[in-house]
């Protein structure tokens, strides 16, 4: 079904992906204590990127070249996840109060419900947009 390329990049993409999600809820936790839920997820996010972004350049796609263009393109993409990431996490807020009273309940489903829609937006369009010409060429 998958060939060997790509099932080797999906699983070397969940292993990043675990590790910069792990540096994401670290600093969001600890952030959370001291700023605004919001800004704690924003800058928690953008933490976990820099790592997402070294492991999968270098990791799952292999990429040893530099260059800007890539590094634009995944900045772009990972700026739009993270509107994605906040928006979902916002809104997770927003809806658990009805099913959870515990608000750290609520703060690690509304953590995994964003990580989780900015994980797909991240794969695909680092596997079609950011590394798709590198790939090509190779």
């Amino acid at each position: 079904m998958f060939d060997l390329k790509l099932k080797k990049q999906l699983i070397r993409f969940i292993i990043s992906g675990c590790l910069a999600v792990f540096v994401d809820c670290m600093f969001y936790y600890i952030l959370s204590y001291f700023l605004d839920i919001s800004i704690a997820k924003a800058i928690s996010f953008l933490i976990g990127t820099i790592a997402a972004f070294l492991m999968n350049k270098y990791y799952t796609f292999e990429q040893k070249k530099k260059s800007f263009l890539e590094a634009i393109k995944f900045l772009s993409l990972y700026l739009f996840s993270l509107g994605a990431n906040v928006v979902v996490n916002k809104l997770s807020f927003i809806i658990l109060p009805y099913v959870f009273d515990n608000f750290e309940i609520r703060k690690l489903f509304a953590f995994l419900f964003a990580t989780a829609t900015s994980t797909i937006i991240n794969f695909l369009g680092q596997k079609f947009w950011v590394f798709r010409l590198k790939e090509e060429k190779q």
